[in-house]
């Protein structure tokens, strides 16, 4: 359950920083970004499975890079499907993708498999 409301957080603050550095995508508050984040959440995982089996072909044609209209298609509709998050188009879509596709992929890096935070430490020893 931790690992979940981690995820959910850094799916959150990835939405945050789309609002603040693409102008096509508005959030009214924080608590609109949390829910957006659940939305999306519940979006990748009933919606998109289906639209990449449908287009598989096209992304083993573009060598995987069509997942990133995809990602930018999910999250386009979670604008429309949820009042007080906003996107204006498929552009600031495809950099609200990019820009929340990579804070989660950096957020996630510190999360293992179970969701407990995970931290290498490396020691040195003295001679």
């Amino acid at each position: 359950m931790n690992g979940i409301l981690v995820r959910l957080a850094i799916t959150a603050l990835g939405l945050w920083v789309a609002t603040a550095l693409v102008d096509g995508i508005r959030a009214d508050d924080t608590f609109t970004l949390i829910l957006a984040a659940i939305v999306l959440g519940l979006v990748n995982a009933v919606v998109r499975p289906i639209a990449i089996l449908l287009t598989i072909p096209l992304t083993v044609l573009t060598l995987g890079l069509f997942l990133w209209p995809i990602n930018a298609g999910m999250l386009w509709l979670v604008g429309r499907l949820l009042e007080g998050f906003d996107v204006a188009g498929f552009g600031s879509a495809l950099l609200g993708a990019a820009l929340v596709s990579v804070t989660g992929w950096i957020g996630n890096a510190y999360i293992g498999d179970g969701g407990r935070y995970e931290v290498v430490m490396i020691r040195r020893e003295e001679r």
